[in-house]
């Protein structure tokens, strides 16, 4: 599957929280904690995931149970014995309220195979993710994107060497 592919998918999931209420900064977490799960079983990793806390045990839950279980699964992991999964976890929650938005959401997760992608590299999901997002006036993302071509210009321009720090803000005056 393709990365604009898999963006695309990734933007149907964001719709199905904003109809949940959910803001952009939430379901960026919502949507990346569930990606975690799949990904891991995509990539033979769920070993390090407790049973009955990986993503099959996600996929067979259904209504109030499905998300009730969700909640105490995002709490577990956070606190587990693995500690990179138990930083991924960390004090994690979720927004999501309705559990039909959680049905949703998951059935199409299920369809989506994000880990394809990383050929060519999981951060363009990111980037394609907030450049969609970043043409949503409400969300107020846009501040979190700068289009590839600027970034393309602006190095040019600029002509960065290894070692030298770009920013976009000046830096914080010199203490005196």
């Amino acid at each position: 599957m393709s990365t604009q592919r898999v963006v695309q998918g990734l933007w149907s999931l964001c719709d199905i929280l904003r109809d949940d209420g959910i803001t952009y900064h939430q379901y960026v977490t919502d949507l990346t904690l569930l990606l975690f799960l799949k990904m891991a079983q995509e990539t033979a990793t769920e070993h390090r995931l407790p049973a009955p806390r990986r993503w099959a045990d996600v996929k067979s839950r259904h209504g109030v149970a499905h998300h009730i279980f969700l909640g105490e699964l995002l709490i577990e992991l956070g606190v587990g014995p693995d500690r990179l999964v138990a930083a991924i976890y960390a004090n994690a929650g979720t927004w999501i309220k309705d559990p039909r938005h959680l049905a949703q959401l998951i059935a199409d997760i299920k369809g989506l195979n994000s880990y394809s992608a990383r050929q060519d590299g999981l951060g363009n999901l990111d980037e394609g993710r907030l450049e969609k997002n970043a043409g949503e006036l409400k969300s107020g993302a846009g501040q979190h994107f700068t289009p590839r071509a600027l970034i393309k210009a602006m190095t040019q321009v600029v002509k960065p060497q290894p070692g030298e720090l770009m920013q976009d803000r000046p830096p914080a005056p010199a203490a005196s």
